[in-house]
């Protein structure tokens, strides 16, 4: 039986940064807020390392204070590793902009996500955890077209279902991606159909001085992979490694041994993990980027993860998350102050971030070319260096930084962007996605 309703002006389902992020700036110009989670913070979560470009995000939700106080390591620059074990020169991303902005944090995700959720809270907004959103509202549709978002129904921990309402429904729920799976408008990218084997080890050796913090890409021996490696406090070090599931996951032994064999394949990690010893359980994630058609319709917006996901070899996740937030919200405070929650007002922001995304995931496509390496562009292309940083750091939304893509395209076949889909029915959107 269902308690009475609750009205708001905007719900957030999900407590990561994106979700976070909407809160925050919704609540800050003057709107009744309630972001719902699921589950406890802080809590274990995977993605641990920012690129540059977040600095003014974080400055513009007040979080640059207490990330600066924090003891999470300090990222200066991002190195890869050839299949033969030999390191590229560091990208430092302070050798083209000097500015504090080039400067970012390897973070623990259990602690950062608690340190955005509370300072949702402090900015107005209302934080309900262990409350699950059992379904999201939608008006009748007419003449098959997507529906409109009214509200939720949400179980407290310990209380009956309450029925929430509000103008703006956002899904900030990560992959589970409630809204997009549930309206069928989430499309995967069939040629970065990868998987992941992850776990914390303590111990691993750390390069000296302003490189302790660098992001490491380590590609696997037989180019069939890549390694991550990211230095984190307490001696931690998080290593993963992504593959196809073919080779990574069907045919193999448990993940834990699936990852020792790994690790001990990829030369680029030999003598980096001598002394590790893994201090946390082995995790495994699949079916990496996809993307959903719209980022918004009558009533309701999708963030972060719930929009779409880029393989994580540049680090992009936070980024994509807290930038799409950052852009709804403010679509979101302009609807909500001229009484338009339209898909066409609550979407604006779309193309700007598929564009971003498409930029990343152009340099992906460009990463898994075998033979295609970044060393031997930039000493062909040395002109364009600073586009590739720029692009490294997350600098993707001015237009000339795809100059260099138009030299990359003629080594290596560079996807073609994916439209959103245009205001419409059903089973319009439906036949652009067949």
């Amino acid at each position: 039986m269902q308690t009475s309703e609750s009205n708001y002006d905007c719900i957030v389902i999900g407590g990561g940064p994106g979700g976070s992020t909407v809160a925050t700036l919704v609540a800050d110009a003057g709107h009744r807020v309630v972001l719902v989670e699921r589950g406890n913070f802080p809590r274990f979560h995977i993605g641990e390392s920012l690129m540059p470009e977040t600095y003014w995000t974080f400055k513009r939700l007040g979080m640059l204070p207490k990330l600066k106080a924090s003891n999470f390591v300090k990222k200066y620059s991002v190195q890869f590793v050839n299949a033969s074990g030999k390191e590229s020169q560091p990208f430092y991303f302070d050798e083209m902009n000097p500015h504090e902005c080039s400067q970012t944090w390897q973070v623990v995700r259990s602690e950062f996500d608690q340190m955005m959720l509370d300072n949702a809270a402090g900015h107005g907004a209302e934080v309900w955890q262990n409350a699950n959103v059992n379904e999201v509202i939608f008006a009748p549709a007419n003449n098959g077209t997507l529906p409109r978002a009214t509200g939720v129904v949400v179980t407290r921990e310990g209380q009956a279902p309450q029925r929430l309402t509000a103008k703006v429904v956002v899904d900030a729920t990560g992959t589970s991606a409630l809204i997009s799976k549930r309206l069928k408008i989430r499309e995967p990218d069939p040629m970065l159909r990868k998987a992941s084997i992850f776990a914390h080890y303590k111990g691993a050796r750390r390069d000296p001085g302003k490189n302790e913090g660098a992001t490491l890409v380590l590609a696997t021996e037989n180019q069939d992979g890549w390694f991550w490696y990211i230095p984190l406090p307490d001696d931690i070090v998080s290593v993963g490694v992504v593959a196809d599931p073919e080779s990574l996951i069907t045919g193999r032994g448990t993940p834990e041994q699936t990852l020792e064999e790994e690790i001990l394949r990829c030369p680029g990690l030999e003598g980096r993990m001598t002394n590790a010893v893994r201090v946390s359980p082995v995790h495994v994630l699949s079916d990496f980027t996809y993307r959903s058609n719209r980022p918004a319709g009558d009533g309701w917006v999708l963030v972060g993860d719930a929009f779409g996901f880029l393989d994580p070899i540049y680090s992009s996740g936070v980024f994509l998350a807290l930038k799409s937030g950052e852009m709804a919200a403010d679509c979101i405070n302009e609807g909500l102050q001229m009484g338009d929650t339209s898909a066409a007002q609550l979407g604006k922001w779309g193309d700007l971030l598929c564009e971003g995304m498409h930029a990343i995931r152009k340099l992906v496509y460009a990463y898994y070319t075998r033979g295609f390496s970044f060393g031997q562009f930039m000493r062909m292309h040395p002109e364009f260096k600073k586009n590739l940083v720029d692009l490294l750091i997350g600098d993707v939304f001015r237009p000339e930084v795809n100059a260099i893509f138009e030299p990359m395209g003629k080594q290596v076949k560079l996807p073609e962007p994916v439209p959103l889909a245009s205001r419409g029915t059903r089973n319009e959107l439906n036949a652009k996605t067949q």
